[in-house]
């Protein structure tokens, strides 16, 4: 296409180009035909796309029987601004996500979309970015989808040990975000030199460092409650846990009040002994604390010894969240200083 003067290709392949409505409609019966005896029966299928082919996969799925779940809006937050002056800027793709079958219940992670969400149900609009630089180092691919993208797929709609299939994996971003969650991956291309992409890209995550980075990095952006991990002597954990308050000194020793990064997010407390007896609670508003005075807590029953101000955090004591994790709270010194954490270090994402 000349625009300005300039000569721009917009075509990324030879399966990019454009085809006639037969020829698409052709090419979605034979994958999705394929991919569905594959699936179990109520396993599900997540496919992304534009106006061009989309329309026809959902028609195919339909004819197929499978049951359309949700069509997800993902707005991208950075889209490429259009340069031909002829349309508005493409900034969404549309998201399928179908069951195999009409009838029964698929697997979905309500609970832990809910807590990505701040708390409350997640809707079918969502704004990530497209993939960072961090994403490709070992290569680009022309429609590469941003990590974060299929990191919340995975883990909305599989368990640990599933095995996931992608039939158009590219450079396998589908199977890194699953080997970073702990799922099994198949995954298949025509095009060798993103398959080595790829390939590049599984041995990077077999570094444990890089792993957890980009974990790290994932639960993050996806807005994952933090937790206030506090610790008391026995007799003062447990009448926090009976009063639904929990106290800690504000500041440093020189009196200056510390908010560190993630507090915003705040939504847990969880109060220890020594490292042991771990209990959760949530917080009765995220985000949130009041400052009060010694004499202020002694009104309530405390004994509080070591400064004049305490940050205070309101936590509801009736409900205690259930942990299915072991507790590794022992930090040798800093198992007595009071850290902000995320709560997938105390509970398991699945």
């Amino acid at each position: 296409m000349n625009i300005s003067g300039r000569i721009v290709h917009f075509e990324k392949g030879e399966w990019d180009r454009c085809r006639n409505i037969d020829e698409i409609e052709k090419f979605n019966e034979d994958w999705i035909c394929a991919v569905r005896e594959k699936l179990k029966p109520n396993g599900t299928i997540w496919v992304t796309g534009t106006f061009h082919n989309i329309f026809s996969v959902v028609r195919t799925l339909q004819r197929h029987g499978f049951r359309i779940i949700n069509l997800i809006s993902w707005h991208k937050s950075n889209p490429r601004p259009i340069v031909d002056g002829q349309h508005f800027t493409f900034s969404t793709e549309i998201i399928v996500w179908a069951r195999k079958s009409q009838h029964g219940r698929h697997y979905f992670n309500h609970e832990l979309m809910v807590n990505f969400n701040g708390g409350i149900p997640m809707e079918d609009v969502w704004t990530i970015p497209t993939p960072e630089y961090w994403e490709r180092r070992c290569g680009k691919h022309p429609t590469q989808k941003p990590l974060r993208l299929l990191h919340r797929i995975i883990l909305a709609s599989s368990r640990v040990g599933d095995v996931i299939l992608d039939p158009f994996t590219g450079s396998c971003t589908t199977g890194i975000a699953a080997n970073l969650l702990q799922r099994k991956f198949i995954g298949i291309d025509q095009n060798k030199d993103y398959l080595e992409i790829g390939i590049r890209r599984k041995a990077e995550i077999t570094d444990l460092d890089n792993s957890s980075k980009m974990l790290a990095k994932l639960f993050e952006s996806e807005g994952i409650p933090m937790v206030m991990v506090n610790h008391a002597r026995r007799g003062l954990r447990e009448k926090m846990i009976e009063q639904g308050i929990c106290y800690l000194r504000a500041g440093d020793s020189k009196g200056s009040l510390l908010v560190k990064p993630g507090f915003e997010r705040l939504q847990y407390v969880l109060l220890h002994t020594n490292g042991e007896n771990g209990h959760i609670f949530k917080l009765n508003k995220k985000g949130c604390f009041q400052i009060w005075t010694k004499e202020t807590l002694e009104n309530y029953g405390f004994q509080p010894e070591h400064a004049p101000y305490y940050i205070v955090l309101h936590f509801d004591n009736k409900k205690e969240v259930q942990l299915n994790r072991s507790l590794n709270l022992k930090e040798y010194k800093n198992t007595y200083v009071a850290k902000i954490k995320s709560l997938s270090d105390f509970i398991c994402v699945e």
